[in-house]
């Protein structure tokens, strides 16, 4: 490890000099943003940096003067030093990209007080001065050598932002008219509301009047001018959404408070339900931090153990979906335990038909690959570990779970310790569903509703 030892007042002497490089990163003016609270557009928001006199985001002037600090605590005087004051200009601005230099030299000595006055530079690749300015220490009397302090890694996200990015692309299209299924809890409304004043659907709420009104006033929404249709119960709700769907009077159902399996039941019916040719299916559109890509996950809350003929359209479903939201070639990776195909473990043997079938032309607009396991599904260095070599292994945009218990686990895992965002809607039936959990937040509705927007308003070219 890296040692670090100061110079205590009696080894100090009048222009001794410490200097500390660095070169400036998108994450450290984010970092700093978010430690100090300072968010000025200038130094966070590119499009709007643009448009300001230097043309670009900048850091905080304070992060020069950080360093300052670092050289001052770190090598001279170093470890044990008090800092009193400062006094800095900032002449210049620094870029993403920049390299600089800190620089500090003893300037004078106090010997009554024994403090220590320091002149202060930061310079910018090109030598010129971006900080100036004097500090004020009191030295240290001991002499410290010790190990430096191993500091923790930090990784910064924006959590939701490719959700965002999918409600930007919704904006614009003709709002989705949508039966909110049982809304009697705040969420559900919330939910519902905020994907309306976001123009992404027109809201039908069907229920129990009396109780979502009564949750209306619990969260202050005003239900004035929202079509609303009066039943009893929860599953008079479902069996009321979903005749509206199948006569055309809506273009999507949102489920509200209510079990997915007694809203899914009105859907699949066989006697007035939303049943098409293609086999029913969820997929869940997982913004996880620390993946490179939206990764979509299916099936994971309608079809318990589906054999190979769903599988063939779970997949296909959401190969549909993932091109609509517009990743042309999506990767499909075809989940299990292990990588080869074995006669013991059914999955493997359903991945090696699957991929089969898309090479004949059964499946049609992605790329598939499997088995595979998770980690060389989405790790490119695991894959290479192992020795696949393959187009989609460490860069999947789907996965396709073995069972729902596999890809429920798998979703929830994600959102739960990996800080994941998820939305989802189900395909195969007549109109788009937002499915979501009835512990999903606004920002997951959101998102779920500009998913079934964009479903519902694909053109409808075939599929190449």
């Amino acid at each position: 490890m890296t040692r670090i030892e100061n110079r205590t007042w009696d080894e100090l002497h009048l222009g001794d000099a410490a200097t500390l490089e660095r070169t400036l990163t998108a994450q450290d003016i984010a970092l700093f943003a978010a430690m100090s609270g300072d968010i000025n557009p200038a130094h966070v928001d590119e499009d709007y940096a643009r448009g300001d006199r230097f043309g670009h985001v900048v850091a905080h002037g304070m992060w020069g003067g950080a360093l300052i600090s670092a050289v001052l605590g770190t090598q001279l005087p170093g470890p044990g030093t008090i800092y009193l004051e400062q006094s800095l200009r900032f002449l210049r601005p620094v870029a993403v990209g920049d390299t600089v230099r800190a620089g500090v030299r003893v300037a004078g000595k106090d010997e009554s007080k024994r403090r220590v006055s320091l002149d202060c530079t930061v310079l910018n690749q090109r030598g010129e001065q971006v900080i100036v300015g004097t500090a004020l220490v009191l030295a240290p009397t001991e002499k410290i050598s010790r190990e430096a302090v191993e500091m923790p890694s930090v990784a910064l996200y924006w959590k939701g932002r490719r959700h965002e990015a999918l409600i930007a692309q919704a904006r614009g299209l003709p709002p989705l008219r949508t039966a909110i299924v049982h809304p009697v809890d705040e969420l559900s409304l919330h939910g519902a509301f905020a994907a309306a004043q976001a123009g992404l659907i027109v809201p039908v709420l069907v229920g129990p009047q009396r109780r979502i009104g009564d949750a209306a006033a619990r969260v202050g929404i005003d239900l004035a001018g929202c079509e609303r249709i009066d039943t009893e119960h929860s599953h008079a709700a479902a069996a009321t959404a979903v005749a509206l769907a199948r006569d055309g009077k809506v273009e999507a159902l949102m489920k509200g408070a209510l079990h997915t399996d007694e809203l899914m039941q009105a859907v699949v019916a066989a006697n007035g339900g939303l049943r098409t040719g293609r086999r029913i299916s969820h997929v869940f559109a997982i913004d996880a931090p620390a993946y490179p890509r939206m990764l979509y996950v299916t099936d994971a809350a309608i079809n318990i153990q589906p054999d190979l003929p769903a599988k063939a359209d779970i997949a296909q479903n959401a190969i549909d979906l993932v091109r609509a939201l517009g990743v042309e070639s999506p990767r499909l990776a075809i989940l299990s335990a292990v990588e080869t195909v074995s006669a013991d473990l059914r999955s493997t043997l359903d991945a090696a038909a699957l991929c089969k079938m898309a090479e004949r032309g059964q499946l049609v607009g992605a790329i598939l690959d499997g088995p595979l396991a998770f980690d060389n599904a989405v790790s490119e260095a695991a894959a290479q570990a192992k020795g696949i070599a393959s187009a989609v292994a460490g860069r999947a945009d789907i996965l396709l779970a073995p069972d729902l218990e596999a890809g429920n686990i798998l979703a929830k895992q994600l959102e739960y310790l990996a800080d994941a965002q998820t939305a989802g809607i189900v395909l195969g039936a007549r109109v788009p569903i937002v499915l979501t959990s009835r512990a999903d937040g606004v920002p997951a509705r959101l998102a779920s509703c500009a998913i079934a927007l964009l479903w519902a308003r694909r053109p409808l070219a075939p599929t190449p």
